[in-house]
């Protein structure tokens, strides 16, 4: 009886070890190797068609039941909330509720009905806040298989039922894995390539290795994502000397990023692994890591980036002027910083398509382990990537108007809303001086027309 169970188990083992070896044998030879090269089979592609092909189903499935049951689906959410705002002056607004009323006022003069303007602002502000939807998963049009969902698709069917489970099944037993395995492996060879690499001397060689190492773990990182990415323009990538800078969603933006070209990267000094990987990064290629306390210097760090910007021959930096990650719906507003160094600037449009996962890294609500899993555990990453022509500041044009001016250009090609709102408020109570600028409008609207009579 003994030697039975021992030859079971060894029986056991000799499958386990032989399908550990299909694994890693499937795994290197039709995904590891062509994504080091920059290479695809079309696997990616077939999946992300066939994935689309039983969204839609699904799509038409719930509404039939809506049909039957003859229920009305909730109205899908609106692109720029439930308010729709004109967008007009504080003048321009006030002067049409003073059209009301009976005594004329003139331009200038203190009117009672000019408080309703700020009622009417501090009213819309509850109802449909404009900041703080920003910092939540996009909502869906329709139900993509995953927890995530509107109020439009509670209506679930049996064959919905077991679609879906059988989606739980492959994200999480076969797609998960596989994903999680390349990860290891693309930071694992970064952190290996990048320290063997700077070992060498100052040369071109060492250039040309530390960016095909770069390349080689990013792709394989990408692909441990189920990452098709779409990239517009590429004549106007960013070349070197340069600054690009992107709207930012999600870590993985610089994955994303990185897929197609090396970047110098902007951060904060770190320990524990994400340390390790960081110093190895920076023995190959010129990476810019800040101590903490020299990211409050403002001088210190724009003289640092002017130095390196300087060198016509290191690779672009990649500068996320937002600060922080925004719900892929729009783009706020860009610390004027980086767009004081100096140099051309290369802005990037980045629009991740929902409907296969949400890209969107809520920090409030998961760490990034947790950010992680759920991205290792979603359908795939669709994303649209748009190199826009390079952009320089203007004569008499200062920082902050040079930011919005490509904030404006990279909303407007990502389809995304062009919002003035600090990202900061994310965290952090609103400035004084936001309250402090209103004031002086309002009374600068008044003042003007009392110095003009006075005179």
């Amino acid at each position: 009886m003994t030697d039975l169970c021992e030859g079971g188990m060894e029986d056991l083992w000799s499958i386990a070890v032989v399908l550990l070896q299909v694994w890693f044998s499937v795994m290197i030879g039709f995904i590891m190797i062509p994504a080091m090269f920059g290479l695809s089979l079309g696997v990616t592609s077939v999946y992300i068609q066939i994935l689309v092909k039983i969204l839609e189903w699904a799509t038409l499935r719930i509404e039939r039941g809506h049909r039957e049951r003859h229920t009305l689906p909730v109205p899908a959410p609106l692109p720029f909330g439930l308010i729709q705002r004109e967008g007009g002056s504080m003048e321009q607004e006030m002067g049409e509720l003073r059209r009301y009323r009976t005594q004329s006022i003139s331009r200038g003069e203190f009117a009672l009905s000019d408080s309703f303007y700020f009622y009417i602002k501090g009213l819309e502000s509850i109802v449909d806040d404009q900041v703080t939807q920003r910092f939540s998963s996009e909502e869906l049009v329709s139900w993509n298989l995953l927890t995530r969902t509107n109020h439009n698709f509670h209506y679930i069917s049996l064959r919905l039922t077991i679609i879906w489970g059988l989606g739980v099944i492959i994200r999480y037993c076969v797609l998960f894995p596989l994903r999680i395995t390349l990860a290891i492996i693309g930071l694992t060879w970064l952190v290996i390539g990048t320290t063997l690499v700077g070992f060498l001397p100052n040369k071109r060689l060492k250039n040309w290795l530390s960016e095909l190492v770069h390349l080689m773990c990013y792709r394989i990182c990408a692909r441990g994502l189920s990452a098709t990415i779409q990239y517009h323009n590429k004549e106007n990538k960013p070349q070197n000397g340069g600054i690009c800078v992107a709207n930012h969603t999600s870590p993985i933006d610089i994955v994303i990023l990185a897929n197609d070209g090396c970047y110098a990267m902007v951060g904060q000094s770190h320990g524990g692994l994400m340390g390790v990987i960081q110093r190895s990064m920076v023995r190959s290629c010129p990476h810019v890591w800040f101590e903490r306390s020299e990211m409050r210097d403002r001088n210190a760090v724009t003289s640092r980036l002017r130095a390196h910007v300087a060198a016509k021959t290191n690779l672009p930096i990649l500068i996320f002027p937002e600060g922080t990650c925004i719900n892929n719906t729009s783009v706020m507003m860009f610390k004027k910083g980086s767009f004081e160094i100096g140099g051309t600037i290369y802005p990037v449009a980045i629009k991740y398509d929902p409907r296969f996962g949400d890209a969107f890294w809520n920090s409030a609500k998961y760490n990034m382990v947790n950010y992680l899993l759920r991205m290792m555990t979603s359908w795939a990453i669709v994303v649209n990537v748009w190199y826009l022509p390079p952009m320089t500041r203007r004569e008499g044009e200062d920082a902050a108007q040079f930011a919005n001016r490509v904030k404006s250009a990279i909303a407007h090609q990502g389809g995304l809303l062009d919002m003035a709102w600090d990202g900061s408020l994310k965290r952090a109570k609103v400035k004084e001086e936001f309250k402090e600028r209103q004031q002086k409008m309002y009374s600068r609207s008044t003042h003007t027309k009392r110095s003009h009579y006075l005179y």
